[in-house]
């Protein structure tokens, strides 16, 4: 039940864009969708890192949680597994 509730909490920081808004250009939209790349290509690293409960760390992983870290304020207080989760519940 708490491996649930981690995911519900931590799928919110996987799924946002930081940086974009209504009136956005264009080179602001190609960058965001760009940074989501980096946390859909973890996706791969990420279920090696729950699978082997935080002992393998893969550097898509660890781009992905940087990523989500430098664009996502709450995402900050997150654990590494948290973040992880929600890169999978993607």
């Amino acid at each position: 039940m708490a491996m649930a509730a981690c995911v519900a909490q931590a799928s919110s920081f996987a799924g946002t864009s930081a940086g974009t808004s209504a009136g956005g250009t264009s080179a602001t939209s190609g960058s965001t969708s760009g940074n989501d790349k980096v946390v859909v290509r973890a996706r791969e690293d990420a279920a090696g890192f729950v699978a082997s409960d935080g002992r393998i760390r893969g550097v898509r992983l660890e781009a992905a949680l940087r990523h989500l870290r430098e664009h996502d304020a709450a995402a900050r207080d997150a654990s590494d597994m948290q973040l992880a989760l929600a890169i999978l519940a993607r």
